[in-house]
């Protein structure tokens, strides 16, 4: 395949991927709709961009010992290995829960915490980092995808972080939008039918993680 056809191609997985990641209830979406409905559209988006110092910080931190860690492949395959495992939990536990509708854009029950004394985005930036979730599918899934962005240089680590930190910019307007206007945009079946699919999508991709672990290990 061309050099640029695959890029390309893991570009648009890797899109998918944070996607998928961005659309799950938790800490950053809960912030997302609370402040929404107290501060208006805005709060999306400045919430992200403390998200993005966050993640950031973390792409920084991975790239800089990336070289080192193609070394061994044993290393190389335990990422992969374990980002598979952790694609395969994630994506049964999306497509369960939105099937069986335990998953909601209502955000009536999303946390009440004050904020008023800080900047949307240190909130963003705080409920990021003291999201275990977020750390572990960083050490996982991420990094797992950052040594096959890393083949194609600094570019290959600008996008891979632009094409992430898209995803969380797109999502959170999105929510900001929908719960500012107090419109129905996004209809909750249409919501939870988006996250089954996405949970089968990455089902099928943690093969792909698994299997290029193990031939690492075994290589």
């Amino acid at each position: 395949m061309n050099p640029m056809h695959s890029f390309l191609l893991l570009v648009g997985t890797w899109w998918l991927v944070g996607f998928t990641g961005v659309m799950m209830p938790g800490p950053v979406t809960t912030m997302t709709i609370t402040e929404s409905t107290r501060r208006g559209f805005w709060a999306g988006p400045l919430i992200t961009a403390g998200h993005a110092l966050a993640e950031l910080a973390m792409v920084l931190a991975l790239a800089l010992g990336i070289g080192e860690a193609l070394q061994h492949d044993w290393l190389v395959g335990a990422i992969g290995s374990l980002g598979g495992l952790f694609l395969l939990w994630m994506g049964f536990d999306i497509a369960r829960t939105a099937w069986l509708g335990r998953v909601s854009l209502d955000g009536q029950h999303a946390s009440t915490a004050q904020v008023s004394r800080q900047s949307l985005v240190v909130t963003g930036l705080l409920v990021s980092v003291m999201n275990p979730y977020w750390l572990l599918w960083w050490a996982t899934v991420a990094a797992g995808y950052l040594l096959l962005f890393v083949k194609f240089g600094v570019l290959g680590i600008v996008v891979f972080y632009l094409a992430h930190i898209s995803t969380d910019l797109l999502w959170n307007s999105l929510l900001s939008f929908v719960v500012a206007s107090g419109r129905r945009i996004l209809s909750q079946r249409v919501y939870r039918g988006i996250l089954v699919a996405c949970g089968l999508f990455l089902m099928a991709l943690s093969v792909y993680f698994i299997s290029s672990g193990m031939s690492f290990l075994h290589g």
